[in-house]
């Protein structure tokens, strides 16, 4: 489970805070309710790199369907990504 502070305790224990997001992220909540998430620096850039692969493999892929002739239109398309089709 991930661990949770509240916005006030974040911000009194901030320099304990950023120790412990070293080792896994952090909820923080203002009202009761989550809010925000913070993660270290080495998993944002694993994210990103995680994105960045995503994209690129799709692109890849849209390439090879562009070629083969499988091709929607641009409504069909958006249609099916509101939908969660092309997951």
């Amino acid at each position: 489970m991930i661990e949770a502070l509240s916005a006030n305790e974040a911000k009194t224990q901030f320099g304990d805070m950023l120790l412990k997001v070293q080792r896994a992220p952090i909820q923080i909540k203002k009202n009761g309710k989550p809010v925000t998430v913070v993660i270290s620096m080495d998993e944002y850039e694993n994210i990103e790199a995680l994105k960045l692969r995503f994209l690129q493999s799709r692109a890849v892929q849209a390439k090879m369907d562009i070629k083969a002739g499988n091709i929607v239109d641009g409504d069909s398309f958006f249609s099916a990504l509101e939908t969660d089709q092309y997951d």
